[in-house]
């Protein structure tokens, strides 16, 4: 069959209607024929974007704060990142990893030069650096402790992906509702509850040694946007230490400056023995990241593999945003932005009273808590500055979170948060 005729049969017929028309207008009811419903879409249909602003489909321009939750790290149409992607995939973009791939030594060399890691392991999604991470600690219980059924702690509300087995770690019922039979191996906790830890630790042990690892987030994102509190993750370092446990840390959204440190564990005074990365780490690319210490590097040739993980354009591209994040003055205006925003929040919130609990988070990922005695939540509080032209981003139905390109100005952050007081004031009456 010639080219010709593979493009005419190719074309819809008149009576079918397209996502894209011929002169661009986007049909939202031919998406919604063709595309699973597995997301609760907000009614906005991007186009293009630029530094921290969108545009949508009609030519309206939005400040973003959501970056992709989190995941645009130099913001959108970046001249870095541009550079970057031009320059890689004029050279090769993909190559199976049964050959060496440079670019992917250049990234996994900046990662252990920048952190406490050893080796590193790439893959596509945050999901599947926990699920690499996952199957580390399952190996190494068996191999290295001798556990036959080995137990992996994690926090209730947590968050640690949508595959069968993330989604098991997950300390949150509502993503497991109707995806039985989980996987086993997991056991849950209150986060930041030293007492629970050690106590669950005794229980799980006191047979025989069970559990292999504990993994949890730095800061809960999708729980609320909750910071690790400092003295539990020292103490719980060295119950680890103690006990043989591995520490794993997911990073997945706060990692890759987004807390004003390349890290998060940094914020913790800690070193984790594990921790993934993705989000950020590409800037948008799709890229994920396992990092572990040589100490507990038990996967071997034929233990795990990724058909597109680590391939010479993702790299490329995630070694030019991660060589921009290292800078101190980038990381410094990360910090200042944040502390900006977080007073701005504060005063914002004040003449409310008790219908907010407090504001929460590191550098440029925070929260702002709706008090549960009121009705508006934080799908309201979205709505509304959407409508104003401002994209944030629930955590939970009571947290409003901000979590902006990295490159966000001051400017950008004063009219954020001229937004966001006006659409709490629509529903809080001030």
């Amino acid at each position: 069959m010639s080219p010709q005729v593979l493009e005419q049969s190719a074309a819809p017929t008149s009576e079918q209607s397209t996502a894209i028309s011929a002169n661009g207008e986007f049909n939202r009811e031919a998406f919604d024929e063709a595309v699973m419903t597995t997301y609760g879409r907000f009614p906005l249909a991007v186009d293009r974007g630029e530094g921290c602003r969108l545009w949508d489909t009609t030519g309206r321009s939005y400040l973003d704060f959501v970056a992709g939750i989190a995941t645009c790290t130099l913001g959108h149409a970046n001249p870095i990142m541009t550079e970057a992607v031009t320059k890689q995939i004029n050279k090769l973009h993909h190559v199976s990893n049964l050959y060496y791939i440079p670019e992917q030594g250049e990234l996994a060399q900046w990662i252990t030069a920048n952190s406490c890691a050893d080796r590193a392991f790439f893959c596509n999604s945050g999901a599947e650096a926990n699920e690499g991470a996952i199957k580390l600690a399952r190996k190494y219980g068996n191999t290295v402790l001798g556990m036959k059924n080995p137990i992996i702690l994690t926090a209730k509300a947590s968050f640690h992906g949508r595959t069968l087995a993330t989604i098991t770690a997950t300390g949150q019922p509502k993503y497991q509702k109707n995806f039985n039979p989980l996987v086993p191996g997991f056991a849950y906790i209150p986060y930041n509850d030293i007492e629970a830890a050690e106590a669950k630790i005794k229980e799980l042990n006191a047979y025989r040694p069970s559990v292999a690892a504990i993994m949890l987030e730095a800061l809960q994102g999708e729980g609320g946007v909750r910071p690790g509190d400092r003295e539990y993750f020292q103490k719980l370092r060295k119950i680890c230490d103690d006990n043989k446990i591995l520490l794993i840390l997911d990073e997945v959204q706060v990692g890759v400056g987004r807390t004003g440190t390349i890290w998060g564990y940094e914020n913790l005074g800690i070193e984790p023995d594990v921790f993934t990365s993705a989000k950020g780490l590409g800037g948008g690319v799709p890229i994920g990241a396992l990092m572990c210490k040589s100490s507990c590097d038990v996967l071997r040739p034929g233990d795990h593999a990724s058909t597109y993980g680590g391939n010479p354009f993702v790299c490329g591209v995630a070694t030019a945003v991660c060589k921009t994040v290292e800078k101190a003055e980038f990381l410094a205006n990360v910090k200042a932005r944040g502390e900006q925003l977080r007073a701005g929040l504060a005063e914002a919130i004040a003449p409310y009273g008790d219908k907010f609990v407090e504001i929460r988070g590191w550098g440029l990922i925070n929260g702002v808590e709706l008090s549960a005695d009121i009705e508006t939540t934080s799908i309201d509080i979205v709505k509304a500055a959407m409508d104003a032209g401002l994209l944030l981003v629930p955590a939970g139905p009571k947290v409003v979170r901000f979590v902006p390109p990295l490159i966000v100005t001051p400017e950008e952050i004063d009219e954020a948060l001229k937004v966001f007081s006006g659409a709490i004031a629509q529903f809080l009456g001030k």
